[in-house]
């Protein structure tokens, strides 16, 4: 149990890391009132949760160390659901009802598409 607990928090605390640095780096360059960060940061932990979980049931690894740290510690830790939630009522409250519809749709079908594509891709 207490190396699953330092397994989570390792890959917890690299995702934030992470997290934080791919928001300085989109923001720098996409600077509008659609939350680009939140959304690329989704899109990308959704794509990577897929690639890692396909690769560890091609391998038969479900049950590994390394789900532990990749899965549920670094890609709990670097997407953002969330901010992707505070956002939404952010832009509601803001009175922009239709960017929050176009947010939480793309967010979800993208993203969708994105774990599925990551599984494809290791089949």
């Amino acid at each position: 149990m207490f190396k699953t607990l330092v397994l989570v928090g390792i890959g917890g605390a690299l995702g934030s890391v992470l997290r934080y640095l791919t928001t300085l780096t989109v923001t720098k360059y996409f600077s509008t009132i659609f939350p680009w960060a939140t959304f690329i940061i989704n899109v990308l932990g959704c794509l990577l949760i897929g690639i890692i979980m396909g690769l560890l049931e091609k391998n038969q690894l479900t049950d590994s160390s390394v789900k532990w740290l990749l899965v549920t510690g670094f890609c709990g830790g670097y997407t953002t659901f969330s901010a992707f939630g505070y956002e939404n009522i952010s832009l509601l409250q803001n009175g922009n009802t239709a960017l929050t519809f176009l947010y939480i749709i793309t967010s979800v079908v993208i993203g969708l598409m994105a774990v599925w594509l990551g599984l494809s891709l290791v089949k």
